[in-house]
């Protein structure tokens, strides 16, 4: 007691010691907060759920009495354990954004959970930005007509009635991770048919464990071989995800077979920009705006049995030009010179002519043949052949 009574005058010295400042007018009106806030919280849905938890808890729980008078190994065996929530309990808007977090693997791991889960990870909307995110430079239309066909070559006359065939099983256990396969895909099932194998996800997996050769085009094709250097070739291609590479294969031609090449880097690669064979010609339409200066790329072919390659090249002035701007009507001569400055100038590869109107594949069987042109317009595109550029002059 006397303890409390010396505590007690210590502090009231204390207060009285202390410098008392005016309470600000707003002070008045906080005291009113708390009453505010609990208005509101007693009316939200929020306080309603945890108000029915509580008590649907409470009334599980055994009485007083009865634990008391009852059984002591029966005291908690009314209490009822609350159902567990499941990522399927969230809204649509929540669970979807939840899956377009996730990386490849993941949505695989997640796919292998239960049969809703899986119908929501393959659906091709979030597998679009995983593949336009790491294949959308190196993949075009033709690749896609390429894995149409390639899908279309493994299915069987079953597959076409809905019923999972054993080649078909065996297409996906080599594409898909071996999570995904337990007893229930040996079976038939009353809703099947093949809603994963022509889609983005499967595609996606394809091409990631290497069983899909896709085509696309290659810079400097053969290591850089001098005979290509600045040029870019078509070819099949598989991806190596252990050296994160690919192997390229180059169609044979000629009295040449198939060439072969490894490691391939993704720097090297490149969609088709135009959707047509190596073996047509391009038709050129932009030979009226080309300017000396100008980048380019022009389809080039050692002879007739070859298939086009795209070299780079930049548009050149005329020899009766002395390059004057102010003076240059380069751009008004149906002769449009196209240099390729990658060459020596003494090299017979360093400069070709063409025509504007009525352009055709043009040349020799000792120089090649010139086919068509494209302009280039983007910066990323001739930042790419700046780079590719190689440290000796070519002879």
């Amino acid at each position: 007691m006397l303890f409390f009574l010396v505590t007690s005058i210590s502090f009231i010295l204390f207060l009285k010691s202390l410098p008392l400042k005016q309470i600000p007018p707003w002070a008045s009106d906080v005291r009113f907060l708390p009453l505010c806030f609990w208005r509101e919280l007693c009316f939200s849905p929020i306080y309603r759920a945890i108000k029915r938890g509580i008590f649907s808890s409470v009334r599980r729980f055994p009485s007083i009495s009865a634990m008391k008078h009852g059984n002591p190994s029966l005291k908690f065996e009314n209490v009822e354990v609350d159902q567990q929530l499941s990522v399927l309990d969230l809204p649509e808007l929540a669970l979807d954004c939840i899956l377009q977090k996730l990386s490849p693997a993941e949505l695989c791991s997640m796919a292998g959970v239960c049969r809703s889960l899986r119908e929501r990870c393959t659906s091709d909307h979030l597998w679009e930005r995983h593949m336009k995110q790491k294949w959308g430079k190196v993949l075009g239309p033709a690749a896609y007509r390429e894995w149409q066909w390639f899908i279309a070559s493994i299915r069987s006359p079953s597959n076409s009635k809905g019923i999972k065939s054993q080649g078909l099983i065996r297409f996906l256990r080599h594409i898909w991770p071996v999570s995904w396969f337990t007893s229930k895909f040996d079976k038939p099932e009353k809703d099947t048919g093949h809603p994963l194998v022509d889609s983005v996800m499967s595609w996606y997996l394809a091409l990631e464990r290497g069983k899909f050769w896709f085509p696309a085009q290659v810079y400097n094709r053969e290591n850089g071989h001098v005979g290509f250097m600045l040029s870019c070739y078509d070819a099949e291609l598989s991806y190596d995800a252990r050296t994160d590479t690919f192997q390229a294969r180059y169609p044979p031609h000629g009295r040449r077979a198939m060439a072969m090449e490894s490691g391939v880097q993704w720097e090297r690669l490149r969609a088709t920009p135009v959707d047509s064979s190596p073996h047509e010609l391009h038709i050129s339409d932009c030979l009226n705006d080309l300017h000396p200066g100008d980048h380019i790329e022009i389809q080039w072919r050692r002879n007739k049995e070859f298939p086009y390659g795209w070299w780079y090249g930049v548009v050149g002035h005329l020899e009766s030009c002395d390059g004057n701007e102010n003076y240059c009507h380069c751009h008004c001569s149906d002769t449009l010179v196209l240099e390729f400055n990658q060459y020596s100038p003494g090299s017979r590869w360093r400069r070709a002519t063409v025509r504007r109107k009525d352009h055709r594949e043009e040349g020799n069987e000792a120089e090649g043949f010139y086919g068509g042109i494209r302009k280039l317009y983007k910066n990323d595109e001739i930042s790419t052949w700046k780079r590719l550029w190689p440290k000796d002059i070519l002879e």
